[in-house]
Protein backbone atom coordinates (compact mmCIF):
# COMPACT_ATOMS: atom_id res chain seq x y z
CA UNK A 1 0.00 0.00 0.00
CA UNK A 2 2.71 2.50 0.94
CA UNK A 3 4.72 2.03 -2.25
CA UNK A 4 1.57 2.83 -4.26
CA UNK A 5 0.75 5.84 -2.02
CA UNK A 6 -2.61 4.32 -1.09
CA UNK A 7 -4.43 4.82 2.19
CA UNK A 8 -5.92 2.07 4.33
CA UNK A 9 -9.66 1.52 4.77
CA UNK A 10 -9.91 3.61 7.96
CA UNK A 11 -7.95 6.50 6.42
CA UNK A 12 -10.04 6.24 3.24
CA UNK A 13 -13.23 6.68 5.27
CA UNK A 14 -11.88 10.02 6.53
CA UNK A 15 -10.93 11.38 3.07
CA UNK A 16 -13.26 14.00 1.58
CA UNK A 17 -15.50 12.37 -1.05
CA UNK A 18 -17.18 13.73 -4.14
CA UNK A 19 -20.83 14.64 -3.53
CA UNK A 20 -21.82 11.76 -5.82
CA UNK A 21 -24.04 8.82 -4.93
CA UNK A 22 -24.36 5.84 -7.25
CA UNK A 23 -27.77 4.15 -7.20
CA UNK A 24 -28.10 0.59 -8.49
CA UNK A 25 -31.66 -0.07 -9.70
CA UNK A 26 -32.29 -3.82 -9.45
CA UNK A 27 -28.84 -4.88 -10.68
CA UNK A 28 -28.74 -8.66 -10.47
CA UNK A 29 -25.05 -9.60 -10.76
CA UNK A 30 -22.88 -9.71 -7.66
CA UNK A 31 -19.84 -9.24 -9.90
CA UNK A 32 -21.29 -6.05 -11.38
CA UNK A 33 -22.05 -4.77 -7.89
CA UNK A 34 -18.49 -5.56 -6.79
CA UNK A 35 -17.07 -3.79 -9.81
CA UNK A 36 -19.13 -0.67 -9.05
CA UNK A 37 -17.80 -0.69 -5.46
CA UNK A 38 -14.22 -0.95 -6.71
CA UNK A 39 -14.67 1.91 -9.18
CA UNK A 40 -16.48 4.04 -6.58
CA UNK A 41 -13.50 3.57 -4.26
CA UNK A 42 -11.10 4.66 -7.02
CA UNK A 43 -12.96 7.91 -7.74
CA UNK A 44 -13.90 8.91 -4.15
CA UNK A 45 -17.65 8.42 -4.61
CA UNK A 46 -19.42 9.16 -1.32
CA UNK A 47 -21.74 6.14 -1.30
CA UNK A 48 -23.60 3.48 -3.21
CA UNK A 49 -27.31 2.86 -2.80
CA UNK A 50 -28.41 -0.70 -3.53
CA UNK A 51 -32.08 -1.13 -4.43
CA UNK A 52 -34.56 -3.96 -4.93
CA UNK A 53 -32.97 -7.25 -6.00
CA UNK A 54 -29.46 -5.76 -6.04
CA UNK A 55 -27.20 -8.04 -3.95
CA UNK A 56 -25.79 -6.57 -0.76
CA UNK A 57 -22.46 -7.26 0.95
CA UNK A 58 -21.27 -9.53 2.34
CA UNK A 59 -21.41 -11.81 -0.71
CA UNK A 60 -18.46 -13.79 -2.02
CA UNK A 61 -18.76 -12.63 -5.65
CA UNK A 62 -19.09 -8.99 -4.58
CA UNK A 63 -15.97 -9.34 -2.45
CA UNK A 64 -14.06 -11.16 -5.18
CA UNK A 65 -14.67 -8.34 -7.68
CA UNK A 66 -14.58 -5.39 -5.25
CA UNK A 67 -11.30 -6.57 -3.70
CA UNK A 68 -12.44 -5.15 -0.36
CA UNK A 69 -13.90 -1.86 -1.65
CA UNK A 70 -17.24 -2.91 -0.19
CA UNK A 71 -15.54 -2.27 3.16
CA UNK A 72 -14.30 1.23 2.27
CA UNK A 73 -17.23 2.68 0.30
CA UNK A 74 -20.33 3.53 2.32
CA UNK A 75 -23.53 1.90 1.16
CA UNK A 76 -27.24 1.76 1.95
CA UNK A 77 -30.11 -0.46 0.91
CA UNK A 78 -33.67 0.49 -0.09
CA UNK A 79 -36.45 -1.94 -0.98
CA UNK A 80 -37.36 0.19 -4.00
CA UNK A 81 -35.33 2.54 -6.15
CA UNK A 82 -38.13 5.09 -6.09
CA UNK A 83 -37.90 5.23 -2.28
CA UNK A 84 -34.16 5.89 -2.58
CA UNK A 85 -34.71 8.56 -5.25
CA UNK A 86 -37.27 10.36 -3.10
CA UNK A 87 -34.88 10.44 -0.13
CA UNK A 88 -32.00 11.66 -2.32
CA UNK A 89 -34.19 14.41 -3.80
CA UNK A 90 -35.12 15.54 -0.29
CA UNK A 91 -31.36 15.72 0.46
CA UNK A 92 -30.84 18.05 -2.52
CA UNK A 93 -29.45 15.61 -5.08
CA UNK A 94 -29.97 15.96 -8.81
CA UNK A 95 -31.14 12.57 -10.07
CA UNK A 96 -29.24 11.58 -13.21
CA UNK A 97 -30.33 8.28 -14.73
CA UNK A 98 -27.98 6.72 -17.25
CA UNK A 99 -30.39 5.49 -19.89
CA UNK A 100 -31.17 5.74 -23.59
CA UNK A 101 -34.54 7.47 -23.65
CA UNK A 102 -36.31 10.18 -25.62
CA UNK A 103 -34.74 13.57 -24.78
CA UNK A 104 -31.69 12.06 -23.06
CA UNK A 105 -28.51 14.16 -23.08
CA UNK A 106 -25.30 12.77 -24.52
CA UNK A 107 -22.62 12.32 -21.85
CA UNK A 108 -20.23 14.42 -23.92
CA UNK A 109 -22.72 17.33 -23.70
CA UNK A 110 -23.59 16.93 -20.01
CA UNK A 111 -21.83 18.92 -17.31
CA UNK A 112 -21.67 17.39 -13.84
CA UNK A 113 -20.81 20.77 -12.25
CA UNK A 114 -18.12 19.30 -9.98
CA UNK A 115 -19.42 20.45 -6.58
CA UNK A 116 -23.14 19.73 -7.02
CA UNK A 117 -24.81 16.81 -5.27
CA UNK A 118 -25.67 14.22 -7.89
CA UNK A 119 -27.15 10.74 -7.81
CA UNK A 120 -26.14 8.58 -10.76
CA UNK A 121 -28.71 5.84 -11.37
CA UNK A 122 -27.64 2.67 -13.19
CA UNK A 123 -30.17 0.04 -14.16
CA UNK A 124 -30.71 -3.66 -14.47
CA UNK A 125 -28.48 -5.53 -16.91
CA UNK A 126 -31.40 -6.46 -19.18
CA UNK A 127 -34.18 -3.93 -18.52
CA UNK A 128 -32.10 -0.83 -17.72
CA UNK A 129 -33.36 1.89 -15.39
CA UNK A 130 -37.04 1.31 -14.57
CA UNK A 131 -39.53 3.64 -16.24
CA UNK A 132 -40.82 4.99 -12.91
CA UNK A 133 -37.27 5.99 -11.99
CA UNK A 134 -36.66 7.54 -15.42
CA UNK A 135 -39.86 9.54 -14.93
CA UNK A 136 -38.68 10.72 -11.49
CA UNK A 137 -35.22 11.71 -12.76
CA UNK A 138 -34.10 15.28 -13.26
CA UNK A 139 -32.07 14.29 -16.32
CA UNK A 140 -31.30 11.19 -18.34
CA UNK A 141 -27.83 10.88 -19.81
CA UNK A 142 -26.64 8.38 -22.37
CA UNK A 143 -23.17 7.30 -23.39
CA UNK A 144 -22.67 7.73 -27.14
CA UNK A 145 -22.15 4.39 -28.89
CA UNK A 146 -21.56 3.68 -32.55
CA UNK A 147 -21.17 -0.09 -32.82
CA UNK A 148 -23.69 -2.87 -33.35
CA UNK A 149 -24.65 -3.13 -29.66
CA UNK A 150 -26.91 -0.60 -28.01
CA UNK A 151 -25.69 -0.90 -24.45
CA UNK A 152 -22.65 -1.41 -22.26
CA UNK A 153 -22.19 -3.70 -19.29
CA UNK A 154 -23.24 -1.81 -16.18
CA UNK A 155 -19.73 -1.99 -14.71
CA UNK A 156 -18.26 -0.35 -17.83
CA UNK A 157 -21.00 2.25 -17.91
CA UNK A 158 -20.49 3.01 -14.21
CA UNK A 159 -16.75 3.49 -14.71
CA UNK A 160 -17.22 5.87 -17.64
CA UNK A 161 -19.78 8.02 -15.83
CA UNK A 162 -17.93 8.06 -12.49
CA UNK A 163 -14.75 9.07 -14.32
CA UNK A 164 -16.60 11.94 -15.98
CA UNK A 165 -17.98 13.13 -12.62
CA UNK A 166 -14.50 12.82 -11.06
CA UNK A 167 -12.93 14.80 -13.91
CA UNK A 168 -15.52 17.55 -13.47
CA UNK A 169 -14.65 17.80 -9.77
CA UNK A 170 -10.91 17.86 -10.51
CA UNK A 171 -11.38 20.58 -13.12
CA UNK A 172 -13.46 22.63 -10.68
CA UNK A 173 -10.78 22.26 -7.98
CA UNK A 174 -8.03 23.35 -10.38
CA UNK A 175 -9.99 26.46 -11.35
CA UNK A 176 -10.19 27.38 -7.67
CA UNK A 177 -6.40 27.80 -7.38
Amino acid sequence: MLELHRVGVEQYKEVEKLPVTVVLDNVRSEMNVGSVFRTADAFLIERIVLCGITPQPPKSEIHKTALGAELSVSWQYYATTLDAINVLKSEGYTICSIEQVHDSVSLEDYSFNGGDKIAIVLGNEVKGVSQEVVDASDVCVEIPQHGTKHSLNISCCAAIVMWQAYQSAINLAQKSY
